[in-house]
């Protein structure tokens, strides 16, 4: 009984971590964000949706979060440091910030 118990758990919590990975945007895929950032949960980064709330509303959030991907940063979420993302292109960039700030909707 505890085993089936168990694999249901295990199951679950694999399905789950599938939805979300299935929600990210291709593009985060490709560009390895889903390393660091979850929608919903913090992992490394902070989660995508507590970003999303920090900024609703900000007019200046898309070209903010386009330079702190392009360029990282540190302090605004804690001690660990978000590396820089210089290759991530254009086309990718704004799919991922769009996505991102759609979030707090």
């Amino acid at each position: 009984m505890k085993f089936i118990t168990a694999f249901m758990l295990a199951t679950g919590l694999m399905a789950a971590g599938s939805a979300q990975s299935a929600d990210m945007p291709e593009a985060a895929k490709k560009n390895n964000c889903v390393v660091c950032h979850a929608i919903d949960k913090k992992v490394v980064g902070p989660a995508w949706a507590e970003v999303a709330r920090k900024y609703k509303g900000d007019a200046g959030a898309a070209a903010r979060l386009s330079t702190k991907i392009a360029k990282g940063g540190s302090g605004v979420w804690g001690a660990v440091p978000m590396p820089p993302n210089p290759k991530v292109s254009d086309s990718d960039m704004k799919v991922l910030v769009d996505f991102i700030l759609k979030l707090a909707n």
